[in-house]
């Protein structure tokens, strides 16, 4: 699991005095791209192959309001031939309360012949150590 601390932005909050829903997926994508840099080895080309995100489903569990101290949670959830799912919270460093969660299934793509393919085995391995 990697943990991601995000740097709330004022724009992020609505006229609410809560972060936008859309701007927490920002914040997700935060979190997958950590994720990715930390753990796929070696990196995609994403000229060539890499991933795409085919479905996401978010729980909205608790409001985030502006200032509050918070981070992304990324985590492998399951791993298949050519698609893996991630699952990711975003929790208040503080209090530890899961203020919002989301599932993503994302597929190795060729970009080149634009086409899903067999998840890379360096990645495979990858993502077995973090199971």
């Amino acid at each position: 699991m990697t943990t991601t601390p995000i740097q709330m932005r004022f724009a992020d909050v609505d006229m609410l005095g809560h972060v936008n829903n859309v701007n927490q997926q920002h914040y997700f994508d935060v979190g997958k791209s950590d994720f990715f840099a930390q753990v796929l080895d070696p990196a995609p080309n994403w000229k060539q192959e890499g991933l795409i995100t085919v479905s996401t489903y978010n729980d909205y569990l608790a409001q985030i309001r502006y200032g509050e101290p918070i981070a992304v949670l990324t985590r492998i959830e399951k791993v298949g031939n050519k698609s893996f799912t991630l699952f990711q919270q975003i929790v208040n460093t503080a209090t530890q309360e899961v203020k919002t969660q989301s599932r993503s299934v994302l597929v190795a793509f060729d970009f080149v012949a634009q086409v899903s393919i067999p998840l890379l085995e360096p990645w495979r391995k990858s993502f077995g150590k973090q199971l």
